[in-house]
């Protein structure tokens, strides 16, 4: 086994192979739930072999790998724990996670479990509108055709959005995806007015009973709510409905209840909350001489370091609906390469080469858009560096609102983000500019402070 050693120290760490209730890994991280957390010796935690950091958070013990390594030590750790991990938990990762939530920390994760399914598609609209933008940039005549292909390739991800977001949030709790497809399709079925073509003039709403309505394209909550509505009703009416009914009678109710609360009732009470909610994050972003820009982006990765960035993608897929554009996909690219600009600084400032070498390995994945090795493996060890870091990005985000500088999709980032900037050869350059002043500030500002910091490490 390539990784034995490494589970070895793993076990030693937390308190031996039975103290492990479950476990899981992300894409660069091993999680951990422990069924005795005080077992654990966090001194100890940052001598586990090929491990480049260690954090505890939201009852899970996470030890970061890095990407595809992690995959490995996963595969190794599976075959070793069999099926003992079994005894107290019933195999569901995502349950015992829920477990030591709190409300708030709930409501992210769950925002997360729905949206972030849905980002390779949104990363694929993306992407093809990058391309768009590229082939007309180098003088390609598309034509009328093409550009009608175009659109819908880049357009009916968005337009149908609802739909997605109906599927996945009744799959996550619970109920019957199918059904969630069905009433996603009702909300923006053609025969309601298209809610952009209202909100520009081009069309009226339907009035019903005094009440307006219009179709929810590019809604979020609402269809979140809506996907948890048939959830709910499809496990109280199969209490109730015999069984020889439940395949007619508990679809129909759960479709039509849903349909009719959400047309007449929630529907325009959540478009309303959700378009106060999103313009006013957006408003703080866009604030006077570019300080939200600033702050964003120097303290982005302090949410990846939480898991709260998950959440975020509600707001990128409402700046992208309603503007084509999506300037925090900017700002978290500024706020990486200041990080990255830091840690490779103090890479080079480590006399011992194994470290070194460890450090900078960590340092690799930031130029996927991954950069949890890189936080836990360099940065997140003394606070100057960290700092740094944050002042990097937040250099990054004043030249992005000097500049007006925004993506057109969402999902990738630093060197596979080029692909969201190519409308122009400028806009490309732009972009290039953003990453090198925020990795030169945090680069820099290091250096500048290499003797205090170089003592702390070596």
């Amino acid at each position: 086994m390539k990784y034995q050693q490494t589970l070895d120290k793993l076990f030693e760490v937390v308190g031996g192979k039975d103290n492990i209730k479950n476990y899981e890994h992300c894409a660069t991280r091993l999680r951990i739930i422990l069924k005795d957390d005080s077992k654990v010796d966090k001194a100890m935690a940052e001598e586990i072999p090929e491990s480049k950091g260690y954090f505890f958070n939201t009852g899970q013990h996470q030890f970061i790998f890095g990407t595809g390594k992690v995959n490995a030590v996963y595969a190794d750790l599976k075959a070793v724990m069999g099926d003992s991990d079994s005894e107290e938990s019933n195999g569901n990762f995502k349950e015992d996670v829920y477990k030591n939530l709190n409300p708030v920390q709930r409501v992210i994760r769950t925002l997360a479990d729905i949206l972030v399914p849905l980002i390779p598609a949104l990363v694929t609209t993306g992407l093809l509108m990058g391309i768009r933008g590229l082939l007309l940039e180098l003088g390609v005549e598309i034509g009328d055709t093409g550009l009608a292909l175009f659109g819908m390739l880049t357009d009916t991800a968005f337009a149908f959005l609802p739909v997605l977001i109906a599927y996945s949030a009744t799959k996550k709790f619970g109920g019957n995806p199918i059904i969630g497809i069905v009433v996603g399709l009702m909300m923006v079925a053609p025969q309601l007015p298209n809610a952009w073509a209202v909100a520009g003039g081009d069309a009226e709403a339907m009035t019903v009973f005094g009440i307006d309505l219009v179709g929810y394209q590019g809604s979020i909550i609402p269809a979140i709510i809506a996907g948890w509505m048939i959830s709910k009703l499809e496990k109280v009416l199969r209490k109730v409905v015999p069984e020889m009914m439940d395949l007619v009678v508990t679809p129909f109710i759960s479709l039509t209840v849903t349909i009719t609360v959400m047309l007449f009732i929630l529907g325009p009470i959540l478009q309303t909350v959700e378009h106060g909610v999103i313009e006013s994050i957006i408003f703080l972003i866009e604030a006077p001489l570019g300080i939200g820009y600033v702050i964003y982006a120097a303290f982005q990765q302090l949410l990846v370091i939480t898991g709260l960035h998950h959440s975020l993608s509600i707001i990128e897929i409402s700046l992208l609906n309603d503007t084509g554009q999506n300037v925090l996909n900017t700002l978290g690219t500024a706020s990486m390469a200041g990080q990255f600009g830091a840690a490779i600084a103090t890479a080079l400032l480590l006399k011992n080469k194994i470290k070194r070498s460890n450090a900078l390995s960590s340092t690799a994945s930031t130029l996927f858009g991954i950069t949890e090795p890189l936080l836990f493996g360099v940065n997140l060890r003394h606070f100057r560096i960290f700092v740094s870091g944050m002042i990097g990005g937040a250099a990054g985000g004043l030249v992005t609102s000097l500049l007006g500088l925004a993506g057109t999709g969402m999902g990738i980032t630093f060197i596979p983000g080029l692909l969201l900037y190519t409308s122009s050869l400028w806009m490309l350059a732009q972009y290039l500019i953003v990453i090198a002043v925020a990795f030169v500030v945090g680069f820099v500002l290091v250096r500048i402070q290499s003797q205090s910091i170089a003592k702390e490490i070596n």
